[in-house]
């Protein structure tokens, strides 16, 4: 079958989801507002404020990390001019996979469905650790008492598995209200950092160009495309929506925008507040802490004890939206042949994808407590939850999702090519090939700084052991693919057909009309 295909049935194009009510993700669950929120909550925005940000000043030295917000949005915008398009297309909870197999082949789908699951499952097990860290401190300021950070982390896994359980729009809800608390509470802190300047006052030296200089630029880009992730799982969402040919290319898109301009902002806020001259050095020393120190001299004490906790619904807020993503591409995988059938069904209570939500549930289990057992430090150290499950696996989700959307790029080009529509659709993919060209850029520049990215020293195994998980999922899944080209054509031929395969399979039911 090639790619780039669509079925010849005689029926109406209408996207249908399945076949039979527990093979169906509930439709019409979730309008524009409802996946913007879903969407943005994966960027978790006082976690990269608080996180992100002091590492890249501090430990990278780029002063002009306001400025690399931008370009990276103008980035993701192009990516996202051929990827909205190809959403108006292709409906398919696996989103990533579907479109590579969609224009690459199935083969090439087969190997992006594993790296998607392992890079998403990487990002939301990370966030484990730092979240845990972050409970254990608050009880040891607020109630005096030694908590170990695996046991708020552990806690925390079941939550987010039993809402996993639940239906995505009381998700979308409770991401929804976490999010926005969020951000009113940064743009509180942006205003008053404005308001109230550091020695330089306000300054735009952090937009200047010649402040990204310097050998941390690599590791910055990717700490900074990190931030990012979450605008790219909008068409995972296409056929819980209602009109997802509108819906998922508009939440793209404002998504993109909200988060380059936020985040931007912000930076310069910190930047502002402490002094572009002293911006590096401050950071290096305060850490994660950082912006607390600095909403502690300027809104106070119980602003800052406020923000600290939002900073723990923020993180669980991320966890739940990577979370309800790797459950959909486990049930878009199940669907199509990639994973045991039983993950392609849902819930009958709630239509959510049950299996693959218990399946996230028992990797996070395992992997936590994995960290957990190797942990000697005393309780309060940051080293195994911060520095290692929640550096460590954060980036390596990270390369792994830019890796897809550098491929998914390519993917677009090759599907309106081999559809003969090239002509129509020059503008979108020409910009998806830029896009593409500059992801693989990223990329290259991740994998080569990956030492710097993980607190690892020069010639550590770390170095290529961590980036090597997505190699091996690369390479696992195009050998799957491989095989199941060979044994399994029927499977192999279906892969990234989500809806269409059962309109396929009616098709055959009925037998040959007269």
């Amino acid at each position: 079958m090639a790619t780039g295909r669509s079925t010849t049935l005689s029926t109406a194009p209408e996207i249908r989801t399945y076949k039979g009510q527990d093979r169906a993700l509930r439709a019409d669950r979730l309008g524009t507002a409802g996946l913007l929120l879903s969407v943005l909550a994966a960027s978790a925005p006082l976690m990269v404020v608080a996180g992100v940000m002091p590492t890249t000043f501090g430990v990278m030295g780029i002063v002009g990390q306001p400025l690399l917000f931008v370009i990276l949005g103008v980035v993701l915008a192009l990516f996202s001019i051929g990827y909205a398009e190809m959403s108006r297309h292709v409906h398919n909870a696996g989103a990533f996979y579907a479109y590579i197999a969609r224009g690459l082949g199935p083969t090439a789908g087969a190997g992006a469905s594993l790296v998607a699951l392992v890079a998403y499952s990487a990002m939301q097990v990370g966030v484990y650790g730092i979240l845990g860290f972050e409970i254990s401190g608050l009880f040891g300021t607020y109630l005096h008492t030694d908590l170990a950070w695996w046991i708020p982390a552990l806690a925390a896994v079941a939550v987010t598995g039993a809402l996993g359980w639940l239906k995505i729009d009381l998700n979308a809800k409770v991401l929804g209200v976490l999010l926005l608390i969020e951000v009113v509470l940064v743009v509180v802190f942006d205003v008053a950092a404005l308001g109230k300047p550091g020695a330089e006052g306000i300054s735009l030296q952090a937009f200047n160009p010649e402040t990204l200089s310097g050998p941390g630029l690599g590791t910055a880009l990717c700490f900074c495309i990190a931030a990012f992730v979450g605008f790219e799982q909008s068409p995972v969402y296409a056929e819980e929506t209602s009109k997802p040919h509108i819906v998922v290319s508009r939440v793209m898109f404002l998504a993109v925008g909200f988060v380059a301009l936020f985040f931007a902002f912000s930076a310069w806020a910190l930047t502002v507040a402490t002094g572009p001259s002293e911006i590096a050095k401050t950071s290096a020393e305060a850490g994660p802490g950082l912006l607390f120190q600095l909403t502690e001299s300027r809104l106070g004490t119980t602003f800052t004890d406020v923000l600290h906790v939002l900073f723990v619904t923020g993180m669980f807020a991320a966890m739940l939206s990577f979370h309800n993503v790797v459950a959909r591409y486990a049930f878009a995988m199940g669907r199509e042949g990639l994973l045991p059938a039983a993950f392609g069904r849902t819930s009958a209570g709630t239509g959510a994808p049950a299996t693959g939500s218990l399946l996230q549930t028992v990797v996070s289990t395992l992997v936590v407590l994995a960290f957990a057992l190797t942990d000697d430090k005393p309780a309060g150290d940051p080293t195994t939850p911060v520095l290692h499950l929640f550096t460590w696996m954060g980036n390596v989700g990270a390369l792994g999702v830019t890796l897809l959307m550098a491929a998914a790029s390519f993917a677009v080009i090759a599907f309106f090519v081999r559809r003969g529509t090239a002509g129509a659709q020059v503008w979108r993919l020409v910009a998806a090939g830029a896009a593409g060209i500059a992801l693989l850029a990223i990329a290259v520049y991740t994998v080569k700084d990956f030492d710097v990215l993980v607190g690892a020293e020069k010639g550590s195994a770390l170095s290529w052991v961590l980036p090597g998980i997505i190699g091996a999922a690369i390479v696992g899944g195009l050998l799957y693919g491989a095989v199941l080209r060979s044994r399994r054509p029927e499977v192999h031929a279906r892969i990234g057909l989500g809806n269409e395969a059962f309109r396929l399979d009616q098709a055959a039911e009925a037998g040959p009309r007269d």
